[in-house]
């Protein structure tokens, strides 16, 4: 492996690596992001971000908003995988937009990355609504990744409030008990139904990310969608089909 980039800014130590034809960042020592344009989906926990939107009609997905971009693995998954028009990335640190655009190729239309605070910026949008909301809002403490903002009913009701009827919202919590304390509130501030709130897995992260969506959907219909946006990435496909989807129930 070997370091491209290296830099500090305030108390916050950063570098860029590469292996193989993966790039990746890391902060702190945590690992942020990784992408590599022959292996768009590697088994990593980025995948759980994007698998989501498999069970959206693709002619729908014309705008992305992301809410903390790291390196930006994720919009490049969208943009390489799925017909998006347009993905709007909120990032509080300028280093991760710097490093962004300079070594995750963000640097192109389509992409929008905005430096600022996500949660007072969600607060303060007033603009078009969105496909699909992804929140994946973290910091990290002693070395280990935690969220930055609690899932309870606000911020569950403000992130709906920036959905197109019919879309997505897709957030990365921490472990499955803490999705699953904040599905206790869900159904409070959202008509969507039990049956319509799905979580993603991999076995070999912690992370469970959950997917809130607007119609009907079947989780038997993803394998078979995600093999076919795979035919032109063969090392992908394997470690891709890693992931676990179940319904999340309301206690």
């Amino acid at each position: 492996m070997a370091v491209v980039w290296d830099g500090v800014s305030g108390d916050d130590h950063y570098q860029v690596r590469t292996a193989g034809g993966s790039v990746r960042l890391y902060r702190n020592k945590v690992f942020h992001s990784q992408w590599n344009s022959n292996r768009p989906l590697s088994g990593g926990v980025w995948d759980l971000l994007f698998l989501p939107a498999l069970f959206m009609p693709q002619e729908s997905l014309q705008r992305v908003l992301l809410l903390g971009v790291g390196g930006g693995a994720v919009i490049r998954q969208y943009q390489t995988l799925l017909p998006v028009k347009q993905v709007v990335g909120v990032e509080l640190d300028p280093i991760h937009i710097k490093i962004a655009h300079e070594y995750f190729g963000l640097d192109q239309p389509g992409v929008e990355l905005i430096e600022a605070d996500a949660i007072n910026w969600v607060h303060q949008y007033r603009g078009p609504k969105f496909d699909i909301v992804i929140e994946d809002l973290f910091t990290e403490i002693e070395g280990e990744p935690v969220r930055v903002k609690e899932a309870d009913a606000e911020w569950f009701l403000q992130l709906h409030e920036l959905i197109r009827p019919g879309g997505t919202l897709i957030v990365n919590f921490e472990d499955p008990a803490q999705l699953r304390e904040s599905n206790r509130v869900y159904p409070a501030v959202t008509d969507v139904a039990e049956d319509n709130r799905f979580a993603f897995t991999l076995p070999t992260y912690g992370n469970c990310v959950g997917a809130y969506l607007s119609v009907p959907s079947e989780p038997g219909t993803l394998r078979d969608k995600l093999d076919k946006i795979l035919v032109g990435y063969p090392a992908s496909r394997a470690s891709a089909q890693k992931f676990r989807v179940r319904r999340v129930r309301a206690k």
